[in-house]
């Protein structure tokens, strides 16, 4: 897609990032006829997440009848866990079906965000130009900047080496000695593709996850006709779908032990596929399951345990020319090096581009406080700033387009309040900021990502968790519901045009 029309010098709402929430933004925001808006998206395209990650084997771990718009069901997914090629093609159709694309700007990146009280906008300089804008909604995801390892010798390699989110086409691993770092979500896709056709593979493995076996299916054409045409069908598939995986939260934040069943099947789905007691050793998780994110995969631990693949459980030393060191002195020599070490998740790179009212950037301000915003959304200091999927927004169990509708929905009323009451900029207090992180991270503290014996990229350097929800997601949705201005700090618009007393004496 492409939109080299020029950007307007001012608009009501900019929004950064064309990805699953950007997106709902734009479509929600026209609904209610907010029709000055903008959306600049740094790729050549709708997306975000599912535009970038194009690694063999991509697909969604949320079945895609929940992990798609509420708004904009789709019969016609081939299967229940759908491929990235399909959801991609999803998120075009539905964007193009919206009518908004004439207001997006792709190849167009956000550069520096500056609050200007005096105006009450935001300024925002892109690598397109400069624009400002009443409001800025922030929807450019958590996993959006890949996470390269720290380890010694690694830019001197001299074969192939990209992340797996920036997968290198070019590069056929027909026959090569390949080696993956990591065992997350990506990798565990990632892994039975590359073994089908590398001469040999090593997966370097620091933690065991738990895998579960995916029970994915592919829709028949009756069955689809049925979804396409039957009202009610798909509607109730996605309330089955929604109402099961909400099931897991109990064992999340409530009482660990009642995972029980899944943390059998996962066990269950090692022992089939695995024969070997030692290598079945190395991959039996040491924490309880939850701790981190558990993983969806019939084809994974097949994978690992064929005869061209070592699962490597020493730590890796450094990365020579021709080779990976572990702390056994071992060196493993490889043609490519994939690195599937995930993102930045709790030291967001845009926060370094976004200056709020008092001329701090929100890097810093949460470098101090970690990252912390009132009701994942709004943040004390940046005001008429609206972040989607921001802190402690993530799940480990369900569809982030749950969260992310039920956050436009509160963007939405926010918009209508300042609307109806004439406010021109509405800033969250501390004091509620406050009251509401803590009440989050009271409650987190007899989750199992605080209790369950693990240590993982939901916790940031001061070993809070700042990434997930503690609740249900129907909480989350009632308590984003309806804009509380009680919490916020508002205020009126600057009138430029005052008349003089002169002109109010005459």
């Amino acid at each position: 897609m492409s939109n080299n029309q020029p950007l307007p010098a001012t608009v009501k709402h900019l929004i950064v990032g064309a990805g699953f929430a950007g997106l709902c933004a734009a479509i929600k925001l026209q609904e209610d006829g907010e029709t000055d808006f903008l959306v600049v998206e740094k790729g050549s395209d709708v997306g975000g997440t599912w535009r970038d990650n194009t690694y063999p084997g991509a697909a969604c771990d949320v079945p895609s009848q929940l992990y798609s718009y509420s708004f904009a069901p789709n019969p016609d997914w081939s299967m229940s866990f759908s491929p990235q090629p399909e959801i991609h093609a999803y998120m075009r159709k539905i964007a193009e079906r919206s009518g908004t694309l004439d207001r997006f700007r792709f190849d167009t990146a956000l550069e520096h965000a500056a609050w200007d009280a005096d105006a009450q906008r935001w300024v925002v300089d892109t690598s397109a130009g400069r624009v400002t804008a009443a409001t800025l909604v922030v929807g450019a995801g958590g996993l959006s900047e890949p996470r390269l390892p720290d380890i010694d010798g690694i830019e001197r390699f001299q074969g192939e080496l990209f992340h797996s989110a920036r997968w290198n086409h070019d590069v056929d691993l027909t026959g090569k000695r390949v080696a993956v770092i990591g065992t997350g979500a990506s990798a565990i896709q990632i892994v039975p593709e590359v073994q089908k056709v590398a001469a040999h593979l090593d997966v370097y493995q620091r933690t065991a996850p738990y895998v579960l076996p995916r029970n994915d299916r592919k829709y028949g054409t009756l069955e689809k006709a049925a979804l396409r045409r039957v009202p009610g069908l798909q509607k109730a598939y996605r309330t089955a779908i929604y109402w099961a995986r909400e099931g897991y939260v109990p064992g999340f934040t409530l009482q660990p032990k009642l995972a029980w069943p899944a943390k059998k099947m996962a066990l269950g789905n090692l022992a089939k596929a695995v024969e070997d007691p030692e290598l079945r050793r190395r991959l039996t998780p040491t924490f309880e399951i939850g701790c981190k994110r558990i993983l969806i995969s019939n084809t994974y631990y097949p994978a690992l345990a064929s005869s061209n693949v070592d699962v490597v459980t020493d730590r890796i030393v450094r990365v020579t020319e021709t080779g990976v060191v572990t702390q056994d002195g071992v060196e493993r020599p490889i043609d490519v090096l994939i690195v599937a070490t995930g993102f930045f998740t709790t030291e967001l790179p845009i926060t370094e581009h976004l200056t709020g009212r008092t001329g701090r950037t929100l890097a810093e301000t949460w470098q101090e406080t970690g990252m912390a915003a009132y009701k994942g959304t709004t943040i004390p200091e940046f005001p008429n700033l609206f972040m989607l999927v921001g802190p402690n927004t993530g799940l480990g169990h369900s569809s982030m387009v749950f969260v992310i509708e039920a956050q436009v929905q509160y963007v939405r009323e926010a918009i209508r309040a300042m609307n109806t009451n004439r406010y021109a900029a509405v800033e969250p207090t501390p004091e509620a900021t406050q009251e509401w992180n803590a009440d989050l991270q009271r409650r987190m503290k007899r989750t199992v990502w605080s209790t369950g014996g693990c240590s993982s990229w939901y916790l940031d350097d001061h070993g809070r968790n700042t990434i997930l929800w503690p609740r249900t997601t129907f909480a989350f949705r009632g308590l984003l519901s309806s804009f509380d201005a009680a919490a916020y700090d508002v205020q009126a618009p600057v009138i430029a045009d005052s008349p003089t007393r002169e002109e109010v004496a005459r």
